[in-house]
Parts: C-alpha cells; structure tokens; sequence
C-alpha cells in the first residue's frame, strides 16, 4: 500500500462497500486492470471525510454505500481501450443506452486522467438503514447519461430529493461534487491533487 493511503474498512466501521471494477458488475463487462481485491481504497483524508458523512447520514436514516475510491491509473487505461473496440452491447443497455462508446470520453463520463487515481474521490450512494434497501436515486452507478446529472428532468421527486439529501452530506464533509454524475465526489482539499497513482488494489 503507497503511504498515505489505506483500506477504508481498517480505519472507520458502518460504511458498507461493492467495488464495483473489482467485480463483472461493470460498463466494462469484466474485472478491470488493478483492481485484484473487493476492497475500497483511498487517503487518509478521504476515509476521515468520508467517516463524518456516514456520522451525518445516520440520523436521516440512511448508511452509505462504496462503489469506489481510489482507482490505478491502469484501471484508467484500461477504460481508454475499451472505449475504441466495437461495441458488443453486453453492457450498452444498462451503461450507456443514449451514447456510443467513444462519445463517453468526449462528454466526461470517462477521463483519460481520472480524480480517482489521485486518491480523494469516491463514488457512492445511501442505503435506508432500517430496511437495507438502496435509496431510490434515479439511475444506476455508472448509468452515462443526462439523467445522471445532478438537476436532472425526469426522475421522481424522491430520487431528486435522495441525490440532494446526498449532496448536502458530502459538501458539509469537505466534499465537491461533480455535476455529470450524482454518485462522485472529490474531497476540495485533497493531499495529492497532481498525482495520479497507478499502484494495484491487492
């Protein structure tokens, strides 16, 4: 593990996770480059951050869920190749119904360089503690399309209410979020925002 970055489950309790690149369970389709373990990883800074969101969620009812944290930078190039093979529409459905496979870059749903790889930005969202249900959100993580903005027309009231209750938690935690996709956020006083790591989660 590089210094400065650890296992979110070995320093704070209560916050359930599913990397989601570690897993089939993916725009991809398969397990990504540098993700070897179901395990989420980040900073010190993110996990303590991240500690105070579940401390605010809990008395609103809801728990938070991990799709992802840090991400190698060979998770990143990995996305770049996918993106230029023809598409096979396994994953194309339920990913990215609207936009063709190179159209992903050039809208931001995937960077060349991501946040992620600097350590300090999470996807994620709640879950109701009394039932463990997720929370209604109004689309899927890693669903690339306008409905995933933040403000998007056409979701229910409770999912626009549910992305905001989110919202407010992790910007009240130091957290920015990113207005393409209601499920990521970067922590603004992030301890490396020029580095980009590209060590393996294992």
């Amino acid at each position: 593990m590089k210094s400065g970055f650890v296992f979110l489950d070995e320093v704070t309790s209560g916050i359930r996770w599913d990397s989601k690149y570690a897993t089939w369970d993916n725009f991809t389709g398969k397990p990504v480059d540098g993700y070897l373990a179901n395990r989420i990883v980040g900073t010190r800074a993110l996990c303590t951050a991240l500690d105070n969101a579940r401390e605010k969620a809990e008395p609103l009812g809801f728990g938070l869920l991990l799709w992802d944290g840090y991400r190698p930078q060979r998770a990143v190039d990995s996305f770049l190749r996918w993106s230029r093979q023809p598409d096979d529409t396994r994953t194309k459905r339920r990913f990215h119904p609207n936009l063709e496979r190179t159209e992903i870059i050039d809208l931001g749903y995937v960077s060349r360089k991501s946040g992620h790889s600097r350590g300090s930005t999470v996807d994620l969202t709640m879950y109701h503690l009394d039932t463990g249900e997720l929370a209604a959100m109004g689309g899927d993580h890693d669903l690339m399309d306008s409905i995933s903005h933040h403000g998007a027309p056409g979701i229910t009231p409770t999912e626009a209410r549910n992305r905001e209750t989110l919202s407010s938690i992790m910007e009240s935690c130091g957290f920015q979020r990113y207005e393409s996709e209601w499920w990521h956020y970067t922590l603004r006083d992030e301890p490396y925002p020029n580095t980009y790591f590209d060590f393996p989660i294992a």
